[in-house]
């Protein structure tokens, strides 16, 4: 015992015994063999590699239904673009249309008021000849 303890201070070998129960003694903390820490250092990094390749897959597997999704709206969007061309289109072919029609349109709008003006001019006369066929029949009976 006496070469064990060559390095250590005589005050550190010989402790006094402390009957102070709120002392705990602690133990010395023995290191693993050399050979467990080994395979636990392995073990852990194969872990932590299986851990970083799994937190990186999902991450690119996140890009990528991202990068999918872009490609889906980018198309949508020409989609949307496309139609609203054809609708723009369609729309100056009806202008058009409506504007060659828009002679005809006027002429129909001066033929119905032609016609509510002839359909007065008939009531008029439709009374006119009842007011001369009413005279007719007064002075036939005198």
């Amino acid at each position: 015992m006496a070469a064990a303890a060559e390095g250590v201070p005589a005050t550190r070998r010989e402790e006094p015994a402390r009957d102070d129960a709120a002392v705990e003694t602690a133990e010395e903390a023995k290191e693993p063999a050399e050979a467990d820490i080994t395979e636990l250092c392995r073990d852990m990094f194969s872990k932590m590699a299986t851990y970083l390749t799994g937190e990186l897959t999902a991450t690119s597997e996140d890009y990528k239904l991202l990068e999918n999704m872009n490609k889906l709206t980018s198309l949508k969007y020409l989609e949307m673009k496309d139609i609203a061309i054809n609708i723009s289109r369609n729309l100056k072919d009806l202008n058009q249309k409506y504007a060659g029609l828009q002679p005809y349109l006027d002429q129909i709008n001066v033929i119905e008021e032609q016609v509510a003006a002839l359909e007065q001019a008939a009531y008029k006369l439709d009374a006119y000849s009842k007011k001369l066929e009413a005279k007719y029949k007064k002075l036939e009976k005198r």
